[in-house]
């Protein structure tokens, strides 16, 4: 029976422990502070946490530049939101709110946030409240310090007129994903830098396309996965990939579970829509030809024409964090199922699915599945032959018992496998703050606010931010042409398996896609 150790004597014996073992330290109590956490894991593993964290203090320098935003819906609007343009009714919420209530830091993070450096010069939306909301948010800036300077937002009936106006530098795309491949290649043929919400394609021929035009053009591209900000991630991929924290691993485990008529996609129809102010000959497009409809139009995820499903909706955001952290890439085999089995309103794309992901020479499985009928909360579930990690808005390591590299440890009983031995939660004591399902939901999922020296931060802004200075630096963002050729082939693999009921094979070195017989 091991003699129990006093914590100032364990503190003492972090000499003779390896550098990672130390970072298993079982008396690293939940209730201390994060910084402290942080200031006594950099002195174990020796990882500079000031490395991790993005700049957001710098001002953003350089010459302005100049937007254009095509899609005005409730992701459009986010959008423009976190780059601090916002309607007056949104501002007077957000100051109400923090009246009322002051955990809501929404507008006390506006007004501190630094400014952009841009303006918005053009808006295209064709249904008509929408593009005259924005224009009005377009025109309205808290962080402008002489509005007189601002020119009036243009709203353009069609994106092609929008991306060739010459007072427009770059284009922000947030539409349903069958225009998100003709506007962005459509952008790269003018010049135009493009960030783009995901899935980037919503064929798989349209990938290739796409990543095409990118590549012939100097435009710099961002795809919307704002994930890539979150420093929890960015901590892990560290502990993972440098610190080899997990040992081998060979099995991830990630799902989306919602159960609210938003997250299965049954968005609110307002009551003055009409044929009359949306223009349905230009959403429909090329795709197949369907009479006017409002569902069609509002709900467009239900249906394979104009949406992506649970794959290029839900499945991308988990792939991309687990790419962010560990580098895996497009998957040697897919094979996926599933099916519409409660939601039986008419969708055609399914309520429940699962996808199992195969990484051959990586030695490696990611499982994905799906649920828009339950809302049990599962984290994603990185397991390694010394350890397991549960990897959501913060995360948490377990040791295996039967670890090789922590053996001693665990003799000694310095490590406890029954519990977690080490838990990261950046800014949990401002937690409370989220108050929505929908909130509450993508903070879990990393994709709402990351904490940076001790500051809440939009995830958002932060993206759009690294693709403005990568545009003004002539560099690489992170969710570049690349990592988004990877996230569209992997979810078009998935969805094209589970439609034709089939395993699907990827030839990296041909790149082609094949499937059994």
């Amino acid at each position: 029976m091991p003699t129990k150790i006093s914590r100032r004597d364990l503190l003492k014996s972090f000499a003779t422990l390896p550098v990672v073992g130390g970072l298993f330290y079982k008396a690293l109590q939940k209730e201390q502070h994060n910084k402290q956490l942080q200031k006594s894991l950099s002195k174990i593993i020796k990882i500079d946490f000031n490395s991790i964290n993005h700049a957001t203090h710098s001002e953003s320098s350089g010459k302005k530049i100049r937007l254009g935003i095509i899609g005005y819906g409730s992701r459009g609007k986010m959008i423009m939101n976190s780059a601090g343009f916002l309607h007056p009714d949104d501002i007077s919420i957000f100051k109400q709110s923090f009246q009322e209530n002051n955990k809501d830091k929404r507008y006390e993070e506006l007004m501190q946030t630094e400014k952009l450096n841009i303006e918005f010069n053009g808006i295209c939306d064709i249904y008509d409240p929408h593009a005259e909301f924005g224009i009005i948010a377009g025109n309205n800036s808290e962080k402008l310090t002489d509005k007189s300077k601002l020119q009036p937002i243009k709203r353009y009936k069609t994106y092609k007129e929008l991306i060739a106006a010459k007072d427009i530098d770059a284009v922000i795309i947030a539409t349903p994903d069958h225009w998100h491949a003709p506007m962005i290649i459509e952008a790269a043929k003018h010049g135009k830098h493009v960030y783009s919400e995901k899935c980037m394609t919503r064929t798989l021929e349209e990938t290739f396309a796409v990543r095409n035009s990118v590549l012939n053009s100097k435009i710099t591209f961002q795809l919307g996965h704002q994930n890539r900000q979150f420093d929890s991630y960015n901590l892990a991929a560290k502990l993972i990939k440098e610190k080899k924290i997990l040992g081998d691993i060979s099995l991830i485990q990630t799902n989306t579970n919602r159960n609210t008529p938003w997250g299965a996609w049954i968005y609110p129809i307002p009551e003055i829509a009409s044929r009359k102010n949306i223009d349905w000959e230009q959403f429909i497009g090329s795709t197949n030809f369907s009479e006017f409809s409002l569902e069609k139009f509002f709900r467009w995820r239900l249906w394979w024409d104009y949406g992506t499903g649970l794959t290029g909706d839900m499945l991308t955001h988990e792939y991309d964090c687990i790419n962010q952290v560990m580098e895996i890439g497009i998957p040697d085999t897919v094979m996926s199922s599933g099916g519409i089995y409660y939601h039986k309103d008419g969708r055609e794309v399914p309520d429940v699915f699962n996808a199992l992901m195969e990484y051959k020479d990586q030695d490696l499985t990611l499982m994905y599945s799906a649920s828009l009928a339950s809302g049990k909360y599962r984290p994603r579930t990185l397991m390694g032959t010394d350890g397991s990690m549960e990897l959501s808005n913060g995360f948490t390591v377990s040791v295996d018992d039967h670890s090789q590299k922590y053996s001693k440890e665990i003799e000694q009983g310095i490590i406890d496998t029954s519990n977690p031995v080490y838990s990261y939660v950046p800014g949990a004591e401002k937690v409370d703050a989220i108050t929505s399902a929908s909130t509450k939901y993508f903070a879990k999922r990393g994709l709402t606010y990351t904490y940076r020296n001790g500051k809440q931060h939009d995830t958002t802004y932060l993206h759009l931010k690294e693709w403005l200075d990568a545009i003004r630096l002539g560099t690489q963002p992170s969710c570049n042409i690349d990592r988004g050729f990877e996230e569209a082939i992997t979810a078009h693999m998935a969805t094209i398996s589970y439609r034709e009921g089939k395993k699907v094979y990827w030839n990296k070195d041909k790149e082609q896609l094949t499937m059994n017989n």
